[in-house]
């Protein structure tokens, strides 16, 4: 008799509607997808940069840019790719905006290098 209720249970976990990637209705935050706007939105919204990675500041803390300018972004060392990045190398950055009171950096999730 459990099994049947614990299967019940983990039905909604493996549907398809559990797995869509959010609402998308109206209120929804916009995603960024410059520097320039990054710069401007509040705290926690979601970005997708694409751009090169210059130059290492600090432990897991880089400096990106692209075409409208620069920001500081964090990449923990587990979320770097597998292959080698150099600063002519572009990529794309999601993640989301990380704002303080004087300054605003991006909270990397995933690193991807675009071919």
């Amino acid at each position: 008799m459990k099994a049947p209720a614990i299967a019940l249970l983990l039905v909604p976990l493996f549907s398809s509607a559990a797995m869509a990637a959010g609402y998308t209705g109206p209120g929804q935050v916009a995603q960024v997808t410059t520097v320039e706007q990054a710069l401007k939105a509040g705290d926690d919204t979601p970005v997708v940069l694409q751009g090169q990675i210059v130059k290492r500041l600090q432990d897991e803390l880089y400096e990106f840019k692209d075409a409208t300018g620069t920001i500081h972004v964090e990449i923990d060392n587990e979320d770097w790719p597998p292959q080698a990045i150099s600063e002519k190398a572009t990529v794309k950055l999601t993640g989301e905006v990380d704002k303080d009171l004087t300054s605003r950096e991006i909270d990397v999730d995933i690193v991807e290098l675009v071919k």
